[in-house]
């Protein structure tokens, strides 16, 4: 069987602003208030992790269409968690100065000095929000998406992360939410080099994804799919000398088959990225920050299963999903 990769055609991004996705941001000060880049998007995910304060009142989350402070911007979604009597949360929309009509949900799983993650996912018309992997509320909103395009959280919490995720492009059969781990900073069990063993060989229908930021001054970083720890059988390379990325797919290991995989380079010092592989029965997709790179042909006899996860080079890694 031949070592070098068979393209199979399938429509993928050229424009550069289709890879973009924001930084997470670690440990903010409350009142924060940032720019959503790009604005929000179908399938677009807001991830929140933090701890409740043991005093806590309420704290809110608030999806804007701008961040005027006089006149006020106006709220297309606002997320108020509320404590007393009983922990609750307040949907509502702020238009021209006014609040509209609340909606309220009871039972909030959360209550004061819990540690939680929030993940808000939005659909084109409805907001769905998870607490610490189970699904709580969903909320209609009024605003089109694409004008939803500034975040602001405050109140009584602590927050330690604030990320925004792209949902797998791939899994059109998505009925819950996409799996979202918590990510960390400076987390000595994602230190570069990395290895990590895949918790069950990868499969039709599996997902390894790997969300980092590429580091100052950048040369060059890898990930590679493994067999064993000597073998590796897909690697996608990064090189910002020459600005290209490219693909190695080869089961012989005494070959060496390399494909640029982008005309367009999407990678940029100090820029948060989300690299996805998503294994189907006899190729690999992949998708670089929700947009789709193309796909590959899988030559993996069934003795040979992928079981391990490699990165070196000039990158920082928050979190692997396996």
């Amino acid at each position: 069987m031949p070592c070098g990769p068979v393209f199979y055609a399938m429509e993928s991004s050229t424009d550069t602003a289709d890879y973009i996705l924001q930084a997470p941001v670690f440990y903010p000060v409350l009142p924060y208030i940032t720019t959503i880049f790009g604005s929000l998007a179908p399938g677009r995910m807001v991830l929140l992790q933090g701890t409740v304060l043991m005093e806590a009142a309420r704290f809110q989350v608030d999806f804007q269409t701008g961040c005027s402070l006089s006149p006020r911007a106006d709220i297309a979604i606002h997320f108020n968690p509320r404590f007393r009597p009983q922990p609750h949360v307040i949907c509502n929309a702020l238009s021209d100065g006014r609040w509209m009509e609340e909606t309220k949900f009871p039972n909030l799983p959360l209550k004061r000095g819990d540690s939680f993650q929030l993940l808000f996912l939005f659909e084109q018309e409805d907001m769905k929000v998870s607490v610490n992997g189970l699904h709580f509320l969903q909320y209609r909103f009024n605003v089109p998406l694409d004008r939803i395009n500034t975040l602001g959280v405050s109140g009584d919490f602590f927050v330690k992360t604030i990320a925004f995720l792209a949902s797998n492009p791939f899994d059109a059969s998505r009925t819950g939410y996409p799996l979202a781990p918590p990510l960390h900073l400076n987390s000595p069990n994602l230190a570069v080099p990395l290895t990590r063993q895949l918790p069950q060989a990868l499969e039709p229908g599996g997902v390894v994804a790997v969300r980092g930021l590429v580091r100052q001054d950048p040369k060059e970083f890898h990930l590679h799919l493994k067999t064993d720890p000597s073998h590796a059988v897909f690697s996608v390379s990064v090189y910002f000398g020459d600005q290209t990325v490219l693909w190695k797919s080869c089961v012989d290991q005494r070959q060496d088959s390399w494909e640029e995989l982008v005309t367009c380079f999407p990678f940029h010092p100090q820029r948060y990225f989300e690299l996805l592989f998503h294994c189907e029965k006899d190729h690999l997709k992949l998708a670089l920050n929700g947009a789709p790179l193309g796909q590959r042909y899988l030559p993996l006899p069934p003795a040979e299963p992928i079981t391990e996860l490699a990165v070196e080079g000039d990158a920082t890694i928050y979190s692997v999903l396996c």
